[in-house]
């Protein structure tokens, strides 16, 4: 059986939990140091994404990536490269789905962080840089490691953006969700079919529990935290 779909969903889900992780690490700090309505204008804006149906993501991306509007117009003119119907463009949808799961949960970390041990660090005239990558960040890694962990299982199984923007390709944009999809609607009948959405969905569900494991263990090793 060709596992390309497999290899594609992981590839795609890590790159985009990636670059969300910096992303989203970014935006919530400054979120949760902003003025409150500047702070709720901000939530309302990069948790949009979380509300929307995927299709509607999908769709505004094409809107901005597709080769007669906007940037990929641009890039196209420049680079005579198209950023729709590539393996890679799907990183483009994936990462704007699960942006805001990567915002909240570490926005939430850093509301939580005691803000006394970032002046006593500053008092000993440690500079924010390091403040922020030595104390700060380590303090809230579990709730931040939990956000590219939900993040990454939320990009394995993205299917509505990812399908307007990449579509299915044997062996070039197939994902394991849009191969369950066109097992489902070419093969779904048949005794081969059925085996193969079996076997995709096993995959799919076996990776979800492995996540939702994960994301116990770092709140149990919180929990604990907090109670010491």
């Amino acid at each position: 059986m060709d596992l390309f779909p497999l290899w594609n969903s992981l590839r795609i889900a890590a790159l985009s939990a990636l670059l969300v992780f910096f992303l989203g690490v970014a935006a919530a700090y400054y979120a949760a140091r902003a003025p409150r309505l500047l702070k709720g204008i901000l939530d309302v804006v990069l948790t949009l994404p979380l509300v929307l149906p995927p299709t509607v993501v999908g769709y505004l991306l094409i809107l901005l990536l597709g080769p007669n509007h906007a940037l990929g117009a641009l890039v196209l003119r420049l680079f005579a490269t198209k950023l729709l119907m590539r393996w890679w463009s799907a990183i483009f949808a994936v990462s704007v789905v699960i942006f805001p799961l990567m915002y909240r949960t570490a926005r939430g970390a850093f509301e939580g962080f005691d803000e006394d041990l970032a002046a006593a660090g500053r008092t000993l005239g440690l500079s924010d840089f390091y403040v922020f990558w030595r104390i700060r960040l380590p303090a809230c890694r579990q709730g931040i490691l939990a956000g590219v962990v939900l993040s990454f299982a939320r990009a394995l199984g993205e299917y509505g953006a990812t399908s307007m923007i990449v579509g299915f390709i044997p062996g070039k944009t197939a994902t394991v969700a849009t191969q369950v999809a066109f097992l489902w609607q070419n093969q779904g009948n048949t005794e081969a079919g059925k085996r193969a959405l079996l076997f995709w969905i096993g995959i799919n569900v076996a990776i979800s529990a492995a996540v939702l494991v994960t994301v116990n263990l770092l709140e149990r090793g919180e929990r604990r935290k907090v109670e010491r």
